[in-house]
């Protein structure tokens, strides 16, 4: 019988010939990542090696990757602390995948990882934040964990009691209108399975679409997977993951696609025409409450938030200022933009990107996720509303559950910036 992306890199990982849905596994870690919530990690790390007379040391510091990009810079004394025994756990142990609070090589750890070209097709990535489903965008399975899982991943190397998921195959063709990109392709699936959907699953990307996509549209769309419930998203390593990983990330290495076999088995296949697609908003206060714009353009404004891992990148930033040219934030409507990284910052500093966001009235913020989670800058004010590229709307998200946020691609920000309310770009 034939295997899915996934079921393949979980057979090579764990050492077996096939696996199928439904095996339970302990797989190889090729990469376990976390961000300040390793303080955490580390205090589980410790405690399991009290009284074992085992020294305590991770089993591979090459394959542990630490970003500082919640809390940057620090916010309170008890962040500054974290971070700092973060750092001296770092140098104790010699782990160099660290990217501490810098505007070089800095940014949010779903955009470091892959710029970095710590990611690799065919690689199974644990990481202690539920969005480590983006880095399915090359390839690998990745998924999230909590502290103890992945303390238990620094100790033994694996993931221990990993159940082999089902894989639903979302096939999407066409080509997406102007101002529809993947950020509404990855809204309109969530609203079509539902929050729940795709629970304990893999979402296997396929399709014309999807060929032609970016890697940077892939990452906003494996970014949101787990938005549907989804244990991971991934598309299979395919021409343009080899150009983003040798252009763009300077792996010279081998690098090693898994594809799925054609006789694959997959639990449901959807499929999705994106010709006709309208630009989409997920509305308060679940991410699957989704509405083509038509039904709630006109809705008053107070912040705009451009930026984060799902939709902080190069060509995120383009589009948003390409609109934006020539144009202000309109008054009584504040407008921050997040690049996803310090390199991103930089290229959109030469191309002229930071200078229209700030001629427009844009406040242009450090990289970092604290707005996405309401843990850092930008929080919302009472009965405020919020339009974000970010990826979730809960009730209280952005730091006050007396306000709403409604989700959107970089092109509804940046138009409805313009006018104040939420604006079709088409139509702007």
């Amino acid at each position: 019988m034939g295997m899915t992306v996934v079921e393949k890199i979980l057979a090579r990982a764990a050492g077996r010939e096939a696996v199928k849905a439904g095996d339970v596994l302990e797989p190889k870690v090729d990469l376990a990542m976390s961000h300040e919530n390793a303080a955490l990690v580390i205090n589980q790390f410790e405690a399991i090696h009290e009284g074992t007379g085992i020294e305590v040391r991770p089993w591979d510091p090459s394959k542990i990757a630490i970003i500082f990009d919640h809390r940057v810079p620090a916010e309170s004394p008890k962040t500054a602390t974290n971070q700092k025994k973060i750092r001296g756990f770092v140098a104790k142990h010699g782990i160099a995948k660290f990217h501490d609070i810098r505007g070089d090589v800095g940014g949010i750890c779903h955009q470091v990882l892959p710029e970095y070209g710590y990611v690799r097709p065919g690689f199974v990535v644990v990481g202690t934040d539920s969005h480590t489903t983006s880095h399915g965008a090359l390839g690998a399975f990745s998924f999230g964990v909590g502290a103890t899982e992945m303390a238990s991943a620094w100790t033994l190397g694996y993931a221990v009691n990993i159940e082999v998921p089902p894989t639903i195959k979302v096939v999407v063709n066409g080509e997406f209108p102007p101002m529809v990109g993947p950020k509404d392709l990855i809204l309109h699936l969530i609203g079509v399975l539902t929050a729940q959907g795709a629970n304990f699953r893999v979402l296997e990307y396929h399709g014309e679409t999807i060929r032609k996509m970016s890697t940077s549209g892939r990452l906003a769309v494996c970014n949101m997977s787990v938005e549907a419930g989804a244990t991971s998203g991934i598309v299979p390593a395919d021409a343009e993951t080899l150009r983003y990983l040798r252009e763009e990330a300077g792996v010279t290495d081998a690098i090693s696609p898994v594809t799925p076999d054609a006789d694959a088995v997959y639990e449901r296949v959807v499929e999705i025409d994106v010709s006709a697609l309208s630009p989409q908003i997920a509305c308060p206060h679940t991410v699957d409450n989704v509405k083509p714009i038509d039904q709630v353009a006109g809705k008053r404004i107070h912040q705009i938030v451009i930026g984060s891992c799902t939709n902080g990148r190069l060509d995120d930033l383009a589009v948003a200022a390409g609109i934006l040219k020539g144009h202000k934030v309109a008054e009584g409507t504040r407008m921050l933009v997040f690049p996803a990284s310090g390199r991103i910052f930089g290229q959109a500093l030469d191309r002229g990107y930071i200078h229209e966001f700030m001629r427009a009235g844009a406040v242009v913020m450090n990289s970092g996720c604290g707005p996405c989670l309401g843990v850092h800058e930008g929080a919302l004010g009472d009965d405020e509303v919020a339009l974000s590229t970010t990826n979730r709307n809960f009730k209280g998200r952005m730091g006050n559950p007396k306000s709403e946020v409604y989700l959107c691609s970089p092109a509804v920000a940046a138009a409805s910036a313009i006018t104040g309310v939420i604006t079709d770009p088409r139509k702007a």
